[in-house]
């Protein structure tokens, strides 16, 4: 049997009649661009993260860099500002603060969460430092406690991407709320995802929310009138009425994607596979279940020929990417390290018992294929 890394096909079956109602009540309704299905998931999610506002948006990528234009809009960051970020995210996290005219600065990540280290943010503020971004990598939220701390201490801008975060909770709060924003990605794969692209801003900030919901819409606060020179990237009603439906199954989802987790906790142990460690299994969203080994492609090797389907996430760290040539002289050994090592198991709300037992069995067996 071939396991699949997420099959979005049977994950959407389970609520197909309801994503069929709401289309049909799109369609039916004649208006398909800020209209009420979004407003009314606005509402939802906002009501969901614990945030007075969130704003959807057309992308997750769109959400970080409006949250960052936001602020340039009202004076709180400027040309050559830095943004301290984990080296060890998507490149998404540093094309947004590149899209501002900003400097990204990334650092090492704890050697055990692999997320945000607070002692390495520390040693990186600098006189031009504005603000942190911190990366919710893989469904489990940064030392938020820590980083507030930093943050109010050095005046600086907290800024959550939680892109892979969607019901990670901490304390009773959920991920988007610990921050000055948040920036949410609603592509189809992540826990929260939509039938298409999308994205969402959460905050407190009325100021930041009314410039992001200009920003979005052409710079446009009412009909033809444009106060900034905004961009063209919203939620459209189509995937806000379906992200409405996906919405009450969240925490659901996240509760058997956290029974995979266990299982494979519980029975992948091996010499040669590190298993992710967690500062509480109750509130890690479990958007990625990644392991690190040394030998990691030979590890892929050997899972894609027992039929697991597993994926790289990430091969390469944004430092080494072409596209930041300038930042290809900094050192980040850890960083490195762990993109030459990790590899993502399958993991989701559909993947039955029979198939966490055969990526277990086919882990077990890397074993005998290395020795």
């Amino acid at each position: 049997m071939s396991v699949p890394f997420l099959d979005l096909r049977a994950l959407n079956a389970r609520y197909v009649d309801e994503l069929k109602a709401a289309a049909a009540r799109v369609i039916d309704s004649g208006w398909y661009v800020l209209g009420a299905e979004l407003d009314a998931f606005e509402r939802e999610f906002a009501g969901y993260c614990g945030t007075e506002h969130a704003i959807g948006v057309g992308n997750g990528m769109d959400a970080l860099t409006l949250i960052l234009r936001g602020y340039r809009e009202l004076g709180r960051l400027r040309d050559g500002d830095e943004v301290i970020v984990p080296g060890n995210t998507f490149i998404a996290s540093f094309l947004a603060i590149s899209e501002n005219r900003l400097l990204p600065v990334p650092v090492e990540p704890d050697p055990v969460s692999f997320n945000l280290d607070p002692a390495s943010v520390e040693r990186a503020i600098g006189p031009r430092t504005r603000a942190i971004m911190a990366v919710h990598l893989y469904g489990q939220l940064a030392d938020m406690a820590a980083l507030r701390t930093l943050a109010r201490q050095h005046g600086l801008l907290l800024i959550e991407d939680a892109a892979q975060a969607h019901g990670a909770r901490r304390h009773g709060r959920h991920a988007g709320s610990f921050g000055d924003a948040a920036g949410f990605s609603f592509f189809p794969g992540k826990n929260l995802g939509a039938l298409g692209d999308g994205g969402a801003v959460t905050t407190d900030d009325a100021a930041l929310a009314a410039q992001i919901r200009m920003l979005r819409n052409y710079g446009s606060d009412i009909k033809y009138r444009h106060l900034v020179q905004g961009v063209n990237s919203r939620l459209d009603e189509m995937q806000a009425a379906l992200l409405r439906v996906k919405l009450n199954y969240l925490d659901a989802d996240i509760a058997l994607r956290r029974d995979v987790a266990r299982r494979y906790r519980a029975g992948i142990v091996h010499p040669q596979l590190q298993l992710p460690q967690v500062a509480d299994d109750a509130a890690h969203a479990w958007h990625l279940f990644v392991v690190r080994c040394a030998r990691r492609d030979a590890l892929q090797r050997h899972l894609l020929a027992s039929g697991i389907h597993c994926l790289v996430h990430y091969p390469q760290p944004p430092h080494r990417q072409p596209a930041y040539a300038a930042l290809s002289g900094l050192s980040l050994p850890l960083c490195e390290q762990l993109h030459r090592e990790v590899l993502s198991l399958p993991i989701g709300p559909t993947l039955d018992a029979d198939a966490v037992e055969q990526v277990i069995a086919a882990c077990l067996e890397f074993e005998a294929v290395a020795a």
